[in-house]
């Protein structure tokens, strides 16, 4: 292997610290830059952000390798959080780290890496890159549980040819283990979760901040007023927590139901401001047989071909089999244009649970992730 100098995304988790230390043990240059895309509340609780650069200045420390601290903030607000914002106040439930791979950490990050020289860049994502036939083919991570080639769907041909994820060939626990061998000081730090720049607070919380809210009825699968909702925006197809309908064991019962099956969020009417929650986890208003999606991105820079591949609607998903048609056949197709402004369907033989507007679906053929679009 080429010997070559390599930025690394250094993050101040664990996963980014052993990425750095194998490329460094396989004899590469290796940089680190700390990316700081969030800044409107860094004196909070909540904000991590100088927490993990702490972190990650120790493990560039121990690993011996420079590191340098870049602020993202205003590429973030901008290509990131705006786009974030829109998406809540017409109803949707978007993925801000879908957007935030391809906008900031594979673009903004990149072309700052490439400035320092780069000749390529690594984070500690769970994927794999694939260079076959001359073309680029982003894979899942070996790690099941880990895997997050569903983030990575946007990336494009000339960014994959960039780009390293050294522990997408590793299990999670094979990282901790490397990471505690080597005395790394996250070697047991926990990994985030939510968004990235939310963190852990409390999320109606933070967007209370940013939208509007108007309050309006929840009604039933027969149009009977259950409860009263805060704000559309607030709601996410398939919630069970939060809702707001409590003492409702009367309705339960008038309906022939168990009064203690659950609540889920199910449908939202904008026009009506009117939120609809059913009974059960598997009511037929929660499943779903088919979706459109648009605003799509394909790795190889063309649509697949139409036949039975596999999808996810959402992350936390087993791959579903699933019949793939492009709704307009040949928009980008031999182009070599990484995105389009097309659209695709997908069948399900087996109904989808809270398929749900704003988040991805992205194709799979087995282990490489095709591509993907918004549902819409």
């Amino acid at each position: 292997m080429k010997l070559q100098r390599i930025v690394v995304g250094l993050s101040g988790g664990v996963d980014s610290a052993v990425t750095a230390h194998l490329l460094k043990q396989q004899g590469h240059e290796v940089v680190a830059i700390f990316m700081k895309n969030w800044e409107d509340d860094d004196g909070s609780e909540f904000c991590a952000s100088n927490i993990d650069f702490i972190d990650a200045a120790a493990v560039a420390d121990v690993l011996d390798i420079q590191i340098e601290h870049v602020n993202f903030a205003a590429d973030y607000k901008d290509r990131v959080f705006a786009d974030f914002l829109r998406e809540y106040r017409v109803g949707r439930t978007p993925n801000p780290d879908v957007l935030c791979n391809a906008e900031i950490k594979f673009k903004a990050f990149l072309d700052h890496a490439m400035r320092l020289g780069a000749e390529k860049i690594a984070t500690g994502h769970y994927a794999r890159v694939r260079e076959k036939a001359g073309a680029h083919e982003l894979l899942k991570g070996l790690d099941p549980l880990k895997d997050q080639s569903y983030f990575l769907h946007r990336l494009n041909q000339a960014q994959l040819s960039k780009t390293l994820f050294p522990v997408g060939e590793l299990p999670k626990t094979e990282v901790r283990r490397i990471a505690e061998d080597i005395g790394l000081p996250n070697a047991k730090k926990k990994d985030s979760t939510g968004i990235c720049f939310i963190g852990e607070r409390p999320f109606r919380e933070f967007l209370n901040r940013y939208l509007a809210n108007t309050p309006g009825p929840i009604e039933d699968d027969r149009g009977r007023v259950i409860g009263e909702h805060v704000g559309l925006s607030f709601y996410t197809l398939g919630q069970r927590k939060g809702i707001g309908i409590g003492g409702l064991r009367d309705v339960g019962a008038a309906r022939g139901g168990n009064e203690h099956t659950p609540w889920f969020v199910a449908r939202k009417d904008m026009a009506r401001n009117t939120l609809y929650a059913v009974q059960g986890h598997d009511h037929p208003w929660l499943l779903s047989s088919q979706l459109s999606a648009s605003d799509v991105s394909w790795v190889a820079g063309r649509a697949p071909q139409a036949g039975l591949l596999a999808a996810k609607s959402r992350y936390r998903q087993q791959d579903a089999a699933a019949h793939f048609k492009s709704a307009d056949a040949g928009a980008g197709a031999g182009t070599g244009a990484d995105t389009d402004a097309g659209a695709f369907n997908l069948n399900f033989p087996s109904p989808q649970w809270a398929v749900t507007p704003g988040q991805s679906a992205v194709v799979y053929d087995g282990e490489v992730c095709l591509g993907g679009g918004v549902i819409q």
